[in-house]
């Protein structure tokens, strides 16, 4: 973390850390129903979400869930084969999510910034990709 204030760079560990990112890191998002980004690969499904960190979070990919992650990258194309969409927090219309959604025909959203920190494993949303919407269901 870097003390503007101070111009000096603070260093946390341990409990330390953990206390300031509650404190100072935290954003409350509140109750959000709806999040948007831009489309990428059109259509509109409904869906499961299944938030994916890495590889090692993939085997809980079932098929037709929405795959939600901050991007994609090559090593994911397992579970975005089982996808019916994909959304992230990141990316353009040239990143790896946009290319690989529009090869496999289907519905993806880019750029939201914070759906994988809004959305949860087991949330049922509309992913509408025409207009660049996620909708929460429950």
């Amino acid at each position: 973390h870097v003390d503007t204030k101070n111009k000096i760079w603070r260093y946390y560990y341990g409990k330390e850390a953990e206390e300031f990112e509650r404190k100072e890191l935290y954003v409350d998002h509140g109750e959000i129903t709806e999040l948007k980004g831009m489309p990428a690969s059109s259509g509109k499904v409904k869906g499961v979400v299944c938030i994916i960190h890495g590889v090692k979070s993939m085997d809980k990919m079932k098929q037709g869930d929405i795959l939600v992650s901050s991007m994609t990258r090559p090593d994911f194309v397992p579970a975005i084969k089982k996808a019916s969409a994909i959304v992230t927090d990141e990316g353009g219309i040239t990143c790896h999510a946009s290319i690989v959604s529009r090869e496999f025909n289907i519905p993806c959203i880019i750029g939201t910034k914070i759906a994988s920190k809004v959305l949860k494993d087991g949330d049922l949303v509309e992913v509408d990709a025409d207009n660049g919407i996620i909708r929460i269901i429950k």
